[in-house]
Order: C-alpha cells, then sequence, then structure tokens
C-alpha cells in the first residue's frame, strides 16, 4: 500500500479522496492554488502545498507543477478526482514515466475509450451494441448530410471528444443538418481542442443508464449495478437513481454482462463507468461512451451497494485483487 498520496484536485472530492486515504492510513498531500489556500481540504490533508496562481491553467491543469508537488513531498501515487487531469491520457503516462502511481487507467485506455469515436470502433470488435451511426468520424456537413439520410430523422450530431452536453445537437430534418454540424464541431473545437464529429439515430423515447465498474491489474472486473440518469436538462444529469425503476431483473443482468464485457475488451483497470442508451419501445440498449474515472455521483452507488469506490480505486492501483 502507499504510504503518501497526493490529491491533484480541490473542493469536495479532494476532501472526498483525503477521507478514504485516511481510512487506509495513507499520508494526504492537498495542492491548491492561490485562491484556495483556505479551502478545506488545504486543512485536512496531513500535508498541503501551493502550485500556482488561481487561473486552473496556471494551476491544476499544469501537469508539470502538479508532478513537481508529487517529486517534492515524495507523494508515491497521484489521485486526480474528477475533471482537471483526470481523463488526460498524457497526464497519466507522464506520471507511469516518473514511477508515480497514477490512479486510474494507463494513458492508452484513457485514448482507446476517452475518445467517443475510438470507443465506438472497440466495442463493435467486442459485440458489444452500438446505436446505428456513422462508420467512424464525419469530416464535413456534407458527408453528415449523406449518413442523416441513410439512418432517417432525427438524428444526433456528437463530437468525438464531448463531455458535459458540449459539442452535441439534435437535428430534426436536413435543413438543420449543416449550421448544427458546424456549430457543433466549433463549439467541440474550442471547449475540447478537437473538432471531430460522428452521427447517431436518436432513440426515442429512451433512459440513460449508466453502469459502474471495477476492474484490477490481474484481469478481474465486477460491476456495482447501474444508475439511472435519464432525467436531464441541456444534456445535463440532474438526477441519479439506483437501481433503476425501468429495467427488470433479467435487462439488469445482461446491461452488466455487457458493461464488464465492454471493460474486459480494452483490459481496463480502475474505476469506470459504461453509459447506455435504453430503447423503452424495444428494451434494446446500446453503448454510447465510457468515462475513464470516478464519476461526481459515484456515492450514489456506494449507498447502494455498499462498496467504497474510492478505497478500491486506491487499493487497485496499489496492485492488490
Amino acid at each position: 500500500m502507499f504510504k503518501k498520496l497526493l490529491i491533484a484536485n480541490r473542493g469536495e472530492i479532494a476532501v472526498r479522496i483525503i477521507r478514504a486515504a485516511r481510512e487506509l492510513g495513507i499520508q494526504t498531500v492537498a495542492i491548491y492554488s492561490e485562491a484556495d489556500k483556505d479551502s478545506l481540504h488545504t486543512m485536512l490533508a496531513d500535508e498541503a502545498i501551493c502550485i500556482g496562481p488561481a487561473k486552473s491553467t496556471d494551476s491544476y491543469l499544469n501537469m508539470n507543477r502538479v508532478l513537481s508537488a508529487a517529486i517534492v513531498t515524495e507523494a508515491q501515487a497521484i489521485h486526480p478526482g474528477f475533471g482537471f487531469l483526470s481523463e488526460n491520457s498524457k497526464f497519466a503516462t507522464l506520471c507511469e514515466e516518473m514511477n508515480i502511481k497514477f490512479i486510474g487507467p494507463s494513458g492508452e485506455i484513457m485514448d482507446k475509450m476517452g475518445d467517443k469515436i475510438n470507443a465506438r470502433a472497440e466495442m463493435i470488435r467486442a459485440n458489444v451494441p452500438v446505436i446505428p451511426g456513422s462508420d467512424g468520424e464525419v469530416f464535413t456537413a456534407e458527408e453528415a448530410l449523406e449518413v442523416a439520410n441513410r439512418l432517417g430523422y432525427p438524428v444526433m450530431l456528437k463530437a468525438s471528444a464531448g463531455g458535459g452536453g458540449k459539442g452535441i445537437r439534435k437535428v430534426n430534418t436536413k435543413e438543420e443538418l449543416a449550421p448544427a454540424f458546424e456549430s457543433a464541431s466549433q463549439e467541440a473545437k474550442v471547449s475540447f481542442g478537437n473538432g471531430a464529429m460522428y452521427i447517431e439515430k436518436v432513440i426515442y423515447p429512451a433512459r440513460h443508464i449508466e453502469v459502474q465498474i471495477l476492474g484490477d491489474s490481474y484481469g478481474n472486473i465486477v460491476h456495482l449495478g447501474e444508475r439511472d440518469c435519464s432525467l436531464q436538462r441541456n444534456n445535463q444529469k440532474v438526477l441519479e437513481e439506483s437501481p433503476s425503476v425501468a429495467i427488470g431483473k433479467t435487462l439488469r443482468h445482461e446491461i452488466g454482462s455487457a458493461a464488464v464485457r465492454a471493460a474486459k475488451a480494452v483490459n481496463y483497470e480502475n474505476a469506470g463507468t459504461i453509459e447506455f442508451l435504453l430503447d423503452e419501445k424495444s428494451g434494446q440498449f446500446y453503448f454510447m461512451e465510457m468515462n475513464t474515472r470516478v464519476q461526481v455521483e459515484h456515492p450514489v452507488t456506494e449507498f447502494v451497494s455498499g462498496v467504497d469506490i474510492v478505497k478500491e480505486q486506491i487499493r487497485i492501483a496499489a496492485g492488490e485483487k
């Protein structure tokens, strides 16, 4: 087990990680920007180190400063929490090169599953059902129009690097497609540095079901049940419910098995969430994407399952089964 852990985050998730580490007997290091010097996580950690000014690009998102803080404090591992560097494959790889354990999947796995077009291709190879859509990236509005006409309207334009409701547009008619494509692609380019787009058929009415998984470094994958996050506003989750009242025992088993199969297909390690869309008419479910980190809503699953997900993340990273 690690002796010292650095938390590369702030706020509630940093406090949450400190609690888990303390219960495992691990010393903690908090990093903070000048704006967060009096924040709760800096007071609860065993050590706290300032890594820069208030602007996150100069502090929490500055990989060199975060890694320098870990080296100076002799931290053996870094927990990224969610947001900031949690799904940055370059940062995960840098940690590995510095012999500091990144608590999460490898940079290689992040690249496979963090890019939604790549993830979709991986799931097709793993025989996990995906929503009918484009074969890979759609490069132009003209190409998007051809795909949409083949699929039939309405369709959903999605950014390969999208998230948080950005880079996504519902298109009801062919007249809407070109401006929606340009708008979504530009938004994705500004928000994520990647304007790549793909198209999927709209499934309606539908439920948004996500499955929490844990994978160790020995090839063992388990799921901790589902969360129903269908209640949304502007493509942002508002409320999560577990277990979902929309699925029965048989479907719950099928979705859970598909999530495990999806994770095994890429040799996934640590905590992750497989997101599915459930067609309420047919009962068919489809893979949408994977989050390669602990999510904001992880306590919902912890409450239902009794499993401390953050502790399990740390144990897995330390080489435990």
